[in-house]
């Protein structure tokens, strides 16, 4: 049996792929489903019907359209069936007048990665907790990372990913294009490392690093030093946090932090449409 549109809803959420829930919102006259009739449109495929024909073409070519230009806010689709209408798939003459409600889907979830989870890891990873995100915790020490110290992260909106590993560049390489990332381990060598295979991945989004401009001045020395260009270094974010805020205790600057941070989700461009398969 095919999935409905609520098995697909949760299918594209753990895919981390983006699409448009459509539902006949009113129905005036005959039409082929009722009101209340649910699809859902994604980049590539299609499950359940809201009517078949031109009326379901029109609504996948349009819900397709807000997903191109990475449309978030809900819009209402009007189609007259009748043989006297505008059409573009075929004609309906059931006679009647369909209202779809096209509503873009939050199944795309951005990666975040708190590498260090101690005092400010900790009071960041409770703020990020709130988000609709994939929140990976990451730590060389295993009791920063026991269930009794993670406790009060349950039941947010994110969902969690806990990594425990004594290499921790091992989890970076495991984490998805476009993972953002925070380095606030509770070792100057750890951070070193991780900025260095950081830079080695081109494909992920922001970098940022906790500490000084003393501790950043050597570490550059250090990255130069393998062979990553200024250019290359200009991708890490240090100091961390939103400028102006100067409070020094971990809520503080793992508030600035998470501002920060959100400013960058909300700059991403829209996710690219997935090529279509041929048959």
């Amino acid at each position: 049996m095919a999935p409905n549109w609520l098995t697909a809803v949760q299918t594209l959420a753990e895919r981390g792929e983006p699409g448009v829930l459509v539902t006949v919102a009113a129905v005036r006259g005959h039409a082929p489903r009722e009101a209340g009739a649910k699809m859902v449109v994604g980049t590539a495929e299609t499950w359940d019907s809201v009517g078949g024909g031109n009326l379901e073409a029109t609504a996948v070519e349009r819900a397709r359209a807000l997903l191109a230009c990475g449309a978030s806010a809900p819009e209402l689709l009007t189609l007259r069936l009748t043989d006297r209408a505008p059409n573009e798939y075929g004609r309906q003459c059931c006679g009647g007048e369909v209202t779809l409600l096209l509503e873009p889907l939050a199944t795309v979830r951005p990666h975040l990665a708190i590498f260090g989870v101690g005092h400010v890891g900790l009071a960041l990873a409770h703020i990020l907790n709130t988000l609709p995100v994939h929140l990976h915790l990451i730590d060389s020490r295993a009791a920063q990372l026991a269930p009794e110290r993670l406790a009060g992260l349950e039941g947010g909106a994110a969902r969690r990913h806990v990594h425990h590993t004594p290499i921790p560049e091992l989890a970076l390489a495991d984490l998805p294009a476009g993972s953002h990332l925070v380095v606030m381990t509770h070792d100057h060598a750890e951070d070193a490392a991780l900025c260095d295979a950081a830079l080695r991945r081109p494909d992920l989004g922001f970098v940022g690093l906790i500490g000084s401009k003393v501790k950043w001045a050597r570490f550059r020395e250090q990255l130069a030093a393998v062979g990553h260009s200024p250019d290359a270094l200009t991708r890490i974010t240090t100091p961390i946090g939103l400028p102006g805020i100067r409070g020094k205790s971990p809520a503080v600057i793992a508030l600035s932090v998470a501002a920060q941070l959100q400013q960058v989700m909300e700059a991403e461009p829209a996710p690219s449409p997935i090529p279509q398969r041929t048959p």
